[in-house]
């Protein structure tokens, strides 16, 4: 499929993010995306205790230490995969960072409402320990660990980036795509409540937001045109508050003709208008 009809058949869809969206974005993109190497992917390698502390391991062919992109999946704090044997997503991630010469390790994190804040940033946490401690048996240059999240993952990642604790100086970067930054402003759709606490008047003191600006770590903000509209207000909250700490706006991709289900899901494929943003962040660091 080309671009233009590709981009054309999303914008037809709207922005409204309903179980009709989920699906056809998917249908579309499945396709369309690459599947990874097997003979240099290890899966459900464990980094907890838990059953969810598991993450699969991507290899590129070349063998000296590469840099590695921890992806943090989406799913509304309270479902979501790493991608599972055969499954598209998020495999397309870890066949694209094959193909960049890059690492990758997908995880799964606790969910709630098994777990409520702030287990995500825990789990996230253990798992950059993990890497970094066995970054010479995965080939990873362990000054190039590399975080990413989108949706939910997004927040996690931010809320590391904002307080890593025993992660500090463990990580060179960090992408986060369509997050939630500043709580005082979230929807409290049916998902969020079961992580943040239904029973919590003020989610504020759990914003990412303040440690983000605070913070030295080199970032990376995106959403999508036709992302969902909280995601646009939580991005402008990102802005407005980068800007009137700092002068200077963070750095932020809008990625044209995608919706909040394509933002991820087309990395790798021949319409992906990411996958080139996110290796050159990588790349030159």
């Amino acid at each position: 499929m080309d671009r233009k009809t590709f981009h054309a058949t999303l914008r037809a869809m709207g922005s409204d993010f309903t179980m009709e969206l989920i699906e056809q974005t998917n249908a579309l993109l499945a396709p369309l995306v690459p599947s990874p190497d097997e003979a240099l992917t290890t899966r459900d390698i464990a980094y907890g205790p838990h059953e969810r502390h598991r993450f699969n391991l991507f290899r590129p062919a070349a063998g000296e230490p590469a840099p590695c992109l921890l992806f943090v999946h989406d799913g509304g704090f309270v479902m979501g995969d790493k991608g599972a044997p055969g499954a598209p997503f998020y495999n397309n991630v870890g066949a694209w960072a094959q193909g960049q010469g890059f690492v990758c390790a997908a995880m799964n994190y606790r969910l709630a409402p098994e777990v409520r804040w702030p287990a995500g940033r825990q789990d996230v946490i253990a798992m950059i320990l993990h890497l970094a401690a066995h970054a010479a048996e995965y080939g990873i240059d362990p000054q190039r660990i590399y975080l990413m999240g989108h949706s939910a993952g997004a927040t996690h990642v931010a809320d590391v980036v904002a307080a890593p604790g025993e992660a500090a100086g463990r990580f060179a970067g960090a992408i986060m795509s369509s997050g939630f930054y500043d709580l005082s402003i979230a929807v409290r759709d049916p998902f969020k409540p079961q992580y943040y606490g239904a029973d919590v008047a003020d989610w504020s003191p759990m914003s990412p937001l303040p440690g983000l600006i605070a913070s030295a770590v080199p970032c990376l903000f995106a959403l999508c045109e036709l992302d969902m509209a909280e995601c646009h207000d939580q991005a402008k909250a990102l802005a407005d508050g980068w800007y009137a700490a700092k002068g200077a706006l963070p750095v932020i991709f809008v990625q044209p003709g995608h919706n909040h289900i394509s933002a991820a899901r087309q990395i790798g494929s021949n319409v992906d208008s990411f996958g080139p943003i996110l290796s050159a962040f990588v790349s030159a660091r």
